[in-house]
């Protein structure tokens, strides 16, 4: 008896070691997107996305594993949390605008912390807020347009609003950044979007092999675009992943017909 509950202590000890690493490790994933109707002339265009920062410190060891140059950096929302202290989120703006200019939608938990303060620092760090707007770029004829929306969660989002910033006169690739994946149920055909990115679900966190309170991170096709969601790269309540682990992201896009 007292060696089975050495044995059931151990395992139970071992594994909250592996789910407090899964929860903390640093991983950066690549993905190349072959896109319809993606812009020839930003064939290349390489973005850093992170969500879900919470509580979690960027070091360099993040940076160090982005090993190309970046376009742009996107916050998916949860840059912090209640509890989380502004010289920490500071600290983390500091590391991410090391990478490229930062674009930011907000989160749910970012409106736990006074976040007419958070919005201060995003500005005073040059950080572009979307918050139903879009931030446009222009190469030739083409555009490429980030729309961004603020939080689903919290009933804050507007995408008829933000689509309505961008200018169709060219041709108009736009990319949707949601903290909620949710918003899909709000993405119309005339809104021509082309893909979404959000987070949010965190993967489920904390799974039971392939059941969680939420779907894990990854790519789903719909009629009329395409989605991913993060796992995202903190954690909330508990200091604990499973099945789940932290990610960050560096997408590479093309168009469909680009051959590398």
């Amino acid at each position: 008896m007292i060696i089975t509950f050495f044995v059931v202590m151990g395992i139970g000890l071992l594994l909250l070691f592996y789910m407090w690493h899964e929860a903390h490790q640093i991983v950066v994933k690549k993905h190349e997107l072959f896109l319809e109707n993606f812009p020839e002339s930003f064939n290349g265009l390489k973005v850093f996305f992170i969500s879900d920062i919470h509580t979690r410190v960027i070091d360099d060891r993040l940076l160090d594993q982005i090993k190309e140059p970046i376009d742009i950096v996107i916050i998916g929302g949860d840059l912090m949390e209640k509890g989380v202290p502004f010289e920490r989120v500071s600290k983390n703006l500091d590391q991410l605008s090391k990478i490229a200019p930062n674009y930011f939608v907000w989160g749910n938990n970012d409106y736990e912390v006074d976040f007419r303060n958070l919005d201060v620092l995003l500005r005073e760090k040059g950080v572009k807020i979307l918050d139903n707007t879009c931030a446009r770029f222009e190469s030739g004829d083409d555009t490429l347009t980030l729309v961004g929306v603020d939080d689903p969660t919290v009933e804050r989002d507007d995408l008829d609003l933000a689509v309505s910033d961008t200018d169709d006169r060219n041709p108009n690739f736009k990319i949707l950044i949601s903290h909620n994946p949710s918003i899909i149920e709000k993405v119309k055909i005339e809104h021509k979007i082309g893909f979404v990115l959000s987070g949010h679900t965190h993967g489920g966190q904390i799974r039971l092999f392939k059941w969680g309170i939420a779907e894990r991170g990854g790519f789903k096709e719909y009629p009329h675009t395409k989605l991913f969601t993060s796992n995202g790269f903190g954690y909330t309540k508990l200091p604990l992943r499973l099945c789940a682990p932290s990610e960050s992201h560096v997408f590479t896009f093309y168009n469909e017909n680009f051959v590398k």
